[in-house]
């Protein structure tokens, strides 16, 4: 290295900045890591069992929280490996917001800002071996059946504090368990949809994971060209070729980048809907999170007007002007309009009429305009059509009870993650639609931890119709918020829910620090066992 790159500013300030990064998280894991069991066979007297049902990042997460503190748990996932969503992206997916805003545990230690897939991915696995789940997981078992056992549960409404359900699991090889969290998250099978003159995918994937072509759903021309997810670009050959991107979601932005580092010659995103991008900068994603009532207010606009001027500075007709900030998950990325306003990616927003032998065709609309008002159609040709069609919502239709009735259904239920009907059941990041945040931090293990205070303390418990009038006051104070009350938060909203929890019931306020830090609840055997 030379002299002048040694001495560069640039490279002192990087140098300085990762230096106290790591101090931080080495501080953040001092505070608040909770001790992991001291071996496979602990704890050997659990204060419950817990059933957790998959093994992706949040089913880790909330499992690893649960045994440190003496609870004894089981992992069910369909799959063969842990990781979830993050085990079926490409490997240059990496994190949009900052990691410090992605404490998934707080015993986890990135090694840069933005981490990609595969450390992300090792993260997952070194808490899950540090925490004895892997003699706990059961891989290649879906869940199909939960089901409360008979004579357990029945007077939740009139006794919650003497009455707790009890649950079985498919067919009940693991015994009962005292409680179920539901980690399946929002995203599951790849979503392809087949547009007019695009080659049908077959219902099962082929051995590389890409659609195989036959006839189209017209007997007009069919696409020649490659047609692949999003999620599917490790391996695509795209070195000198035009990309069509059909999506302008966070997974459209990346295979943008993707394809553009790949070496395509050039990129074309199709946007039915546009979606704001804010800058990757930690202390500005903060602030915006940190807006307290989770949907549009009055002075929205400000915030808006900001984000304008920072990141589309040279772009503006790339603004959205008809979707307001705080309605949406805005996406997190510096490069994407860049790329646009250096001609590498054209933006286009319309309605795909249909494709061709040799591109799309679109019914293009104005920036005004709504979806199904193009007027204007024309083709854009292309050599590559990426699906950036998101993904399939996981079903959680294998409970077996009406624990989601109409009106407190996903995402309607209370603290927007227990089901209304059985605070013994919590489904963690499965019932997440739309927020300024991050599904990746600390409240995995608050709520968490909210459900082991429940089984700890019947006194702390809720009723059935306690629950429905928390769900009903945030949909009286939100009334008119766009796509319902729950369907968008922001980090701060979540965390004024987390607190008004204990404020508004006085007897849990010896629970908080357990609940908000994780201090205390370690088993003695631990202790122990330790000390032995």
């Amino acid at each position: 290295m030379t002299v002048p790159a040694l001495l560069s500013p640039t490279r002192w300030a990087e140098a300085i900045f990762d230096f106290y990064y790591v101090i931080v998280q080495h501080i953040i894991v001092w505070l608040f890591k909770p001790p992991p069991p001291p071996g496979p066979d602990y704890p050997k007297c659990p204060k419950g069992r817990i059933a957790v049902v998959g093994a992706g990042l949040t089913g880790v997460s909330s499992a690893a929280h649960a045994i440190a503190h003496g609870f004894d748990v089981v992992i069910y996932e369909q799959g063969d490996s842990v990781g979830g969503i993050w085990a079926h992206v490409n490997k240059t997916s990496g994190l949009q917001l900052n990691s410090l805003l992605y404490r998934f545990h707080p015993a986890i230690i990135w090694s840069k800002s933005f981490p990609q897939r595969d450390e992300i991915l090792k993260e997952i696995r070194r808490i899950w071996r540090e925490y004895q789940l892997e003699p706990r997981t059961r891989f290649n078992s879906p869940v199909t059946s939960v089901r409360r056992v008979k004579g357990t549960g029945e007077r939740l409404e009139q006794d919650p504090s003497g009455s707790q359900s009890r649950w079985i699991v498919n067919d009940g090889e693991d015994g009962e368990f005292d409680a179920v969290v539901v980690t399946v998250g929002t995203c599951g099978e790849p979503m392809r949809i087949n547009f007019p003159g695009l080659p049908s995918a077959h219902e099962d994937s082929s051995d590389d994971g890409k659609d195989e072509k036959h006839e189209g759903t017209e007997k007009d021309e069919v696409f020649e060209g490659d047609v692949i997810h999003s999620s599917e670009l490790d391996d695509a050959q795209l070195e000198g070729k035009r990309i069509l991107v059909i999506g302008s979601g966070a997974s459209g932005v990346e295979a943008v980048e993707t394809a553009l580092a790949k070496g395509a010659k050039q990129c074309t995103m199709v946007a039915r809907d546009d979606k704001w991008i804010i800058p990757r900068n930690m202390v500005f994603d903060t602030l915006i999170s940190a807006q307290p009532f989770g949907r549009e207010m009055p002075l929205s606009f400000i915030w808006e007007k900001i984000v304008a001027m920072w990141n589309y500075r040279g772009a503006p007709e790339l603004v959205p002007a008809r979707a307001g900030l705080f309605e949406g998950t805005p996406i997190v990325n510096d490069e994407f309009i860049v790329h646009v306003k250096a001609g590498k990616c054209q933006y286009v927003r319309g309605d795909i009429e249909r494709f061709s032998k040799n591109g799309v065709r679109v019914k293009v609309r104005g920036r005004e305009d709504k979806p199904g008002e193009g007027k204007e159609e024309k083709e854009f040709d292309g050599d590559v059509v990426v699906l950036a069609t998101g993904f399939k919502k996981p079903t959680i239709d294998f409970f077996k009870e009406e624990l989601f009735p109409e009106g407190y259904e996903r995402p309607n239920l209370y603290l927007q993650n227990f089901s209304t009907e059985d605070w013994s059941v919590l489904a963690t990041n499965s019932a997440y639609q739309n927020a300024i945040g991050t599904v990746g931090h600390f409240h995995i293990g608050m709520y968490m931890r909210i459900l082991l205070t429940f089984l700890m303390d019947p006194d702390a418990r809720p009723t059935p119709k306690d629950m429905k009038l928390w769900v009903d006051v945030i949909r009286f104070v939100k009334r008119g918020a766009q796509g319902g009350a729950l369907s968008f938060f922001t980090y701060m909203e979540l965390t004024i829910w987390l607190v008004l929890f204990h404020v508004f019931r006085l007897d849990r306020l010896k629970w908080v620090f357990f609940i908000m830090q994780g201090w205390g609840v370690y088993p003695a055997e631990y202790k122990q066992a330790k000390h032995a």
